[in-house]
């Protein structure tokens, strides 16, 4: 099929996702005949078997995804969805604040189909919008320009640059209206979300919009699994708040952990619980939401208590150096 016509329908599929009357059913379907165009255009399915396509990357503080793992964020349905939105948004609100400027947009964590350009990129003109793709990956950055080339977008893009994102010093970074990295997973475990906003944040315009917004991580109780259909919980505390914890942060250098949480037990009545819940909360912008099960960023961790309690309080700890993950510990 000709590229301008491949083009073209990848464009009026972006508008129809972007529809409030929208099906899930349509969305997916939508979505699957996009990413075909995708792999046929640069030859990437995302569901190879090569080694190098397979392997995580490690970073300074965690690891980014692998090549195809990355490439099949495009197939988290509600995900992209969320996100498509939430950038023609973050764009629109922009232009309405600062009339006749070009919306600039830092890109971290682009992986090989870029997708919050590829599809967001045609809605507007290159003179409104203007893109900076960062990525780990040395083959993610080449498969990304080879898309934006293939999909004749290259110039909707300043710059390509081939880092980490949580060492990387923006060049020109007042320049910027929006910050877009989507390089997180559910408990914000392994990948580089957090010391990325750390790093970069500072970095950027206090106004500069932040695409995802924020994520929480929240503590609930219940007594029946979430698979039972009399299942209720009730939330007992937020665990981490990550944009209140960049913001809270006065140093310069990335913290290798954020300050430890701690659930005493005794006023809770942990005793009448069976199960206790850690749910990822994705505020993606605005009123846009990700929640629990509506992504692979937000499935729900569900764990078995012990009875009878022998412990008083559940401490929290966020690590974010070589590891980064969410643990917690037992104390009386």
């Amino acid at each position: 099929m000709n590229k301008t016509i491949i083009a073209l329908d990848i464009k009026e599929k972006v508008l129809t996702l972007l529809k409030d009357t929208t099906t899930q059913n349509e969305s997916e379907n939508l979505i699957n005949e996009i990413h075909v165009y995708f792999k046929e255009l640069i030859q990437l399915t995302g569901f190879d078997n090569s080694i190098e396509h397979l392997a995580a990357v490690d970073t300074v503080k965690g690891k980014a995804l692998g090549l195809n793992h990355a490439a099949q964020c495009l197939l988290d349905y509600k995900r992209t969805v969320q996100f498509l939105k939430a950038m023609v948004t973050a764009i629109k609100e922009k232009q309405q604040k600062h009339p006749n400027e070009t919306i600039r947009i830092f890109y971290a964590g682009c992986g090989p189909y870029a997708p919050f350009i590829t599809l967001i990129a045609p809605l507007f003109t290159s003179e409104e919008v203007q893109f900076s793709l960062l990525d780990i990956n040395s083959k993610s950055i080449q498969y990304a320009k080879n898309l934006i080339l293939e999909l004749s977008l290259s110039n909707y893009v300043m710059d390509y640059y081939n880092a980490d994102a949580v060492m990387f010093d923006i060049p020109e970074a007042e320049k910027y209206h929006i910050l877009f990295s989507e390089t997180l997973d559910a408990l914000l475990y392994r990948e580089c979300y957090v010391p990325i906003l750390f790093n970069l944040l500072p970095q950027l315009p206090q106004d500069v919009s932040v695409i995802p917004e924020n994520v929480l991580v929240k503590m609930s109780l219940a007594v029946d699994l979430i698979s039972d259909p009399k299942h209720k919980f009730i939330e007992i505390d937020t665990i981490l708040n990550v944009r209140e914890a960049v913001s809270s942060n006065k140093n310069t250098i990335i913290p290798i952990q954020l300050p430890n949480k701690k659930v005493a037990v005794n006023s809770i009545n942990i005793e009448r619980y069976n199960y206790l819940i850690l749910d990822t909360l994705v505020h993606v912008y605005n009123d846009i939401w990700l929640t629990r099960s509506e992504s692979s960023l937000t499935l729900p961790l569900e764990m078995h208590i012990e009875h009878p309690i022998n412990f008083g309080a559940i401490v929290f700890t966020y690590l974010m150096d070589s590891n980064i993950e969410l643990k917690y510990e037992l104390v009386e």
